[in-house]
């Protein structure tokens, strides 16, 4: 059952109940909550995605409420509970949907060591896929949702899940979390994308996320093979420029910004290795998005750059 099946009232019942079984990639995270601005924006932007009906396994059990006392009426407060455990400080209620996106990618990039997991963004065309490792600020979720609505597939915003073995990457179709400026661009950029509503003064600023394709999640079961690491930096006004990258430093800064690589000792070193072997490494610098995309649509498949 996909979770527009039900209506929006109907679902806000059942998550305020016994909670739903969400289905993002290959994860199933049961959620409850009764704020209904949680409610409002799963239904609306996890629309696509699947409900399970067996209701006997989770790989991660979350809970959003209110503060109680004298902070439920007086600058209002969301707690996350994962566990039945409350690992951080409560947020201002208006922030509560953000408060689920970045937790429910705390609980995956923490506790799900059977992958290698990159600080990073994901697309796929015709079976090949680019992986956009950036730190905060460089317009990698700008970019990665221009391109998701100029078909590339998206397979994540936040965490490139790799699968130890054959280090294939796993689709995590979710919304894409967009801050501050590059709200208003891509609504403009993407007139008919679905967005969800606007959080003010979060700790990144203006917060709002964007519906991932139906055709994202429909193909949320299929993998995708590591073909280029692209490091990109939104420069405003600089001509467009894709370099090569060396491949020690990509090394380093990859394994530098993974969850898990330290965790996975041996495994992690090996998986690391095998990757940045079998991938064009390059460095990408951008102004405009149409041209971004137009040179993501002709990537080299050797370490060449081409004209």
């Amino acid at each position: 059952m996909k979770v527009s099946e039900l209506s929006p009232a109907e679902f806000s019942k059942r998550l305020k109940r016994r909670g739903i079984y969400l289905k993002t990639g290959p994860f199933i995270s049961h959620i409850r909550s009764s704020i209904p601005a949680v409610a409002r924006n799963l239904s609306l932007l996890y629309s696509d995605h699947q409900l399970m009906t067996s209701e006997d396994f989770a790989d991660f059990h979350i809970e959003l409420f209110r503060s109680r006392g004298l902070r439920r009426w007086y600058r209002p407060q969301v707690n996350f509970s994962f566990d039945g455990h409350i690992p951080f400080k409560p947020l201002p209620l208006a922030q509560a949907f953000p408060m689920f996106e970045w937790t429910l990618n705390w609980c995956i990039a923490n506790h799900s060591n059977q992958y290698l997991i990159l600080h990073a963004a994901a697309i796929e065309k015709d079976g090949l896929a680019v992986i956009l490792p950036a730190p905060p600020g460089t317009g990698k979720s700008t970019l990665c949702a221009g391109l998701s609505s100029r078909g590339w597939r998206l397979l994540s915003d936040e965490l490139a899940i790799l699968r130890l073995g054959d280090m294939k990457l796993l689709p995590l179709a979710r919304p894409i979390n967009l801050k501050n400026d590059s709200i208003d661009i891509m609504r403009q950029y993407t007139p008919d994308a679905t967005f969800g509503q606007t959080s003010h003064d979060t700790a990144k600023g203006d917060v709002a996320h964007m519906k991932p394709s139906t055709d994202s999640v429909i193909r949320s079961d299929e993998t995708a093979t590591p073909t280029w690491i692209i490091f990109p930096k939104y420069v405003a006004n600089e001509n467009i420029s894709l370099t090569l990258r060396s491949k020690a430093q990509t090394f380093i800064y990859a394994a530098e910004n993974a969850f898990n690589y330290s965790a996975l000792g041996l495994k992690g070193f090996q998986a690391m290795e095998h990757l940045i072997d079998s991938c064009h490494c390059y460095d990408f610098i951008y102004s405009d998005l149409d041209q971004a995309v137009e040179q993501f649509n002709s990537l080299p498949l050797s370490e060449e750059i081409t004209p």
